[in-house]
């Protein structure tokens, strides 16, 4: 055989169907007298690994792992948060998400961290993987931003202190990513900075905001209001407001009245979600070493837990539990720390046989008077037997010649309550019954109080409840402490569910709302 015969058999070996169906057709075209080499059967083209060749041609900069990784990446909603454990991930996730946008000329991107030192790690990590992702493009020192070849700019910067935002005023960026959000005290950069989300000559651009962190920080209570607690993790959801927990809507009279504005999602990362980290041990290792409280944060990724918390016994996975039908013969109460200005805080509890305490309902309003008040909680309770209800004690200061107390207005109303303990060392008292609630009782191998998971606002704020500083014994007074209040007064009744004197059919049996005393 021919070496042009040869060289063409191994070249045609290598095409596709098609293009070798088209070669067959020119051949019979052309003239009988084109002289063919007969090709010996027991030779056949060599094959081709068309795999190898394709990884010899092709280098891959970046895989996301499968799971969190992927889905944040992926993720279409406005805001995000990828978070958790340490080691899952999310820094590479932040610096990665923005190479979708460098082909576009339009594209401008704002990166952060709260210093210049924290910065230096997301710009390492940058110089890996951008010169290989975007040939071309290049990093301006001076001004710390990455400018691709077709113009779309990425700017990596600090954020130290709140009036820092006010050097991107006037700027506009389609993605802006904070990476360790729980680094910043508080949530007014993430708010300001969401003002500059904005295009002006490429509509197609989506505007996001992207960001990563672990839990704990002193950022950490306002992220997880904003993040973890309106919603299940890895579902999306409209944006709240963090101080009403109400879906933010267009104002009245816009076009868009009433509708909701965008939405949020959270998306959790653990250690093993990352191979790199997981498979040989030895960092899983270095967190299991770590206190309680870090091992839970770092580890777990478990955003419940909080240096400095009053509460860190409380666990979301052992004293939140799924809403059930109270059986009739249980008995019900109520407790309430009531505010005007601030947020008024109703809790109703159910005692079961074995005595534990069940929070099954909640109430957090504010600018709601004590008689609309007392209106709101006999709605709710749509006929249900109440043993009794306990009302902050202070409500029941005489007004003068104003009128009644507002706890008097409300028992007229027919919402009947009972003063909470306030005298001296109570609310010490008070706290330390709270623990020994949450403590897991020997006998039962259960929590002494439970709480709903429909009790949103509760759980999300008794374990972020942090103590006094001046004094340890007690929680923060200064902090959002009203449902917390409310249990407090709730669980210093003692309430019992077994005595014999009292049938939750009659209001009139047993003890009466006006007694002094309860329970034991």
């Amino acid at each position: 055989m021919s070496k042009s015969v040869r060289h063409k058999l191994q070249t045609n070996a290598t095409l596709p169907s098609d293009t070798k169906k088209l070669l067959r057709k020119r051949r019979k075209s052309k003239p009988e007298s084109r002289i063919v080499e007969k090709q010996p059967a027991s030779i056949k083209p060599p094959d081709i690994d068309t795999e190898l060749a394709e990884q010899k041609i092709r280098e891959v900069i970046f895989e996301p792992n499968p799971g969190p990784q992927t889905a944040f990446l992926a993720s279409t909603e406005q805001e995000v948060l990828y978070g958790g454990s340490a080691g899952g991930g999310k820094s590479y996730a932040m610096v990665a998400d923005p190479v979708r946008y460098f082909n576009n000329p339009h594209a401008s991107m704002l990166l952060v961290r709260r210093s210049t030192e924290e910065l230096r790690e997301l710009i390492s990590v940058s110089k890996q993987l951008y010169p290989k992702a975007i040939p071309g493009i290049r990093f301006m020192e001076r001004d710390k931003t990455w400018v691709a070849p077709s113009g779309a700019t990425l700017w990596m910067s600090y954020l130290d202190r709140d009036d820092d935002v006010m050097r991107y005023q006037g700027q506009a960026f389609n993605w802006i990513g904070f990476d360790e959000l729980t680094q910043w005290p508080t949530p007014y950069p993430w708010n300001y900075m969401r003002s500059r989300l904005r295009t002006t000559k490429d509509s197609s651009l989506p505007l996001y905001m992207r960001a990563t962190s672990n839990p704990g920080g002193p950022g950490h209570q306002w992220v997880k209001k904003t993040f973890i607690d309106p919603s299940e993790h890895n579902t999306p959801y409209w944006a709240t407001d963090i101080d009403s927990g109400e879906v933010i809507k267009w104002p009245k009279g816009h076009s868009r009245e009433g509708d909701p504005l965008f939405k949020r999602k959270f998306i959790p990362a653990t250690l093993f979600d990352n191979p790199y980290l997981s498979d040989d041990g030895m960092y899983e290792a270095n967190l299991l070493s770590l206190p309680e409280h870090q091992r839970r944060q770092l580890l777990e990724g478990d955003w419940d837990i909080n240096e400095g918390a009053a509460f860190p016994e409380f666990n979301r996975k052992i004293h939140v539990v799924e809403p059930f039908d109270i059986p009739g013969s249980w008995t019900k109460f109520r407790a309430c720390d009531y505010g005007y200005g601030s947020y008024t805080g109703v809790v109703w509890f159910a005692i079961s046989p074995a005595e534990q305490l069940i929070v099954y309902r909640e109430m957090y309003v504010s600018k709601v008077t004590a008689t609309d008040l007392a209106d709101m909680v006999l709605e709710a309770e749509d006929g249900e037997k109440m043993r009794y209800g306990v009302l902050d004690s202070s409500l029941w200061h005489n007004r003068g010649d104003t009128g009644p107390s507002l706890a008097e207005q409300m028992i007229m109303k027919g919402c009947r309550w009972r003063p909470s303990d306030r005298s001296r060392g109570s609310r010490i008292a008070g706290k330390n019954e709270l623990h020994r609630r949450l403590q897991v009782d020997e006998f039962t191998e259960e929590p002494r109080l439970v709480f709903f998971s429909s009790c949103i606002n509760t759980v999300s704020q008794l374990p972020a409840i942090p103590l006094d500083k001046n004094n340890p014994e007690d929680v923060d007074t200064h902090a959002e402490d009203h449902l917390y209040d409310a249990i407090r007064y709730g669980i210093m009744t003692r309430p019992r569910s077994n005595l014999f004197d009292f049938d939750p059919n009659n209001h009139g049996s047993g003890f009466q709302m006006s007694d002094a005393k309860f329970g034991y």
